[in-house]
């Protein structure tokens, strides 16, 4: 049994729920919202829908869904319009509460119509991936991409309750597991050595018997991390570390286009040339690169480009990443395994370098 945990945020504090059957425990929840009159509206999407059709009738019961495309496109202003003409149609007042029932996408993409409508509704975070069991239900960022980016329009709006029921991972694809796993690697490198040190002792599945706690530790490190920055204010460090691999990541995203990597594989990549770049800043010694490529690879995630991107076209969406500072690229490297920092004016030849490191054109 995994114990709850508790983001600290004054009154905007929340409990996050663990267990592999957690069915029965929202189903109260609901009910007492709707006992108190309250209007509940649930966002999933079309795969989920499928694999988890039993689950949504048992808990949601005659709550209205609203099932969107899988996959990134639905994280967009058309995808936020949806939501929205359907929180609209179902007449969700200001007492309402909205369900996200889903992976990252849908929880960011319910999230951040809750903090739009009515200028901001409760909602509750019910995650059914392993990244957003572990990183994306957790901490309030909501949000959608555009063009020019991954993540530059949204909120910071937390949820009233997050229920991370690892019984619903059963029916979740190998790719979109071993996805969910960057994550979990990127919590041991920036702020948990322990918890990579287990990585590299053997590969974690949807089998490994501490996978619950595994996940409830990235759970309980990013809560602290929110707790002390909430808004990503902290001239250094701060929430920003959890963008360790991120501005490499999001940059490969929106280059390939979304969809072609799982946010995970993009990670899993961005983890490796921010590796590289700590080394050739001097942080770190060269045999850590090797560590972090062997973890990922042994949980079948890649290192390296599928096909070339160019490194103009990556360095232009590095610019528009939402950690530039006085218009200067920041990242967040590595000060040893299991420490991260943050660290603005790195000039571009490392960066670049790492780029080609791994597959840049």
């Amino acid at each position: 049994m995994v114990a709850p945990l508790t983001v600290q945020l004054g009154a905007r504090a929340y409990p996050i729920h663990f267990g592999d059957r957690l069915g029965p425990a929202l189903r109260e929840e609901l009910a007492r919202l709707t006992a108190q009159g309250r209007r509940v509206a649930v966002v999933t999407d079309e795969a989920v829908r499928a694999a988890q059709g039993a689950f949504i009738a048992e808990v949601f019961g005659a709550a209205p869904v609203l099932a969107l495309p899988p996959g990134e496109s639905a994280k967009s202003l058309a995808g936020l319009e949806r939501v929205l003409a359907f929180l609209a149609a179902e007449r969700l007042d200001r007492g309402g509460v909205v369900v996200a029932y889903g992976g990252g996408v849908i929880g960011d993409l319910a999230g951040f119509a809750a903090a739009a409508w009515l200028r901001g509704v409760d909602f509750l975070q019910v995650p059914t991936t392993l990244l957003a069991m572990v990183d994306s239900s957790v901490g309030g960022k909501t949000g959608i991409n555009v063009p020019a980016g991954k993540n530059l329009v949204g909120a910071f709006h937390q949820p009233r309750a997050v229920y991370v029921d690892t019984g619903v991972l059963a029916t979740l694809p190998a790719r979109e597991l071993a996805a969910g796993m960057a994550e979990v690697v990127k919590y041991g490198l920036l702020g948990d050595a322990a918890l990579f040190a287990r990585l590299e002792a053997g590969a974690v599945d949807r089998s490994s018997a501490d996978l619950p706690d595994l996940i409830r530790r990235c759970c309980a490190l990013k809560a602290r991390i929110v707790e002390a920055d909430e808004r990503e204010l902290a001239a250094d460090g701060g929430r920003a570390l959890l963008n360790l691999g991120h501005t490499f990541g999001h940059a490969v995203e929106n280059v390939a286009g979304y969809g072609e990597y799982l946010h995970g594989e993009a990670v899993a990549i961005g983890l490796s040339a921010a590796a590289r770049l700590s080394v050739d800043l001097g942080l770190v010694p060269a045999g850590v690169v090797g560590r972090v490529e062997r973890v990922l690879t042994a949980h079948r995630l890649p290192v390296r480009l599928a096909r070339p991107l160019p490194w103009a076209e990556l360095l232009a969406a590095m610019r528009r990443d939402k950690k530039v500072r006085a218009g200067g690229l920041r990242f967040v490297v590595l000060a040893a395994v299991g420490e991260a920092a943050t660290r603005g004016g790195v000039p571009l030849p490392p960066v670049e370098a790492a780029f080609r490191a791994v597959g840049a054109a």
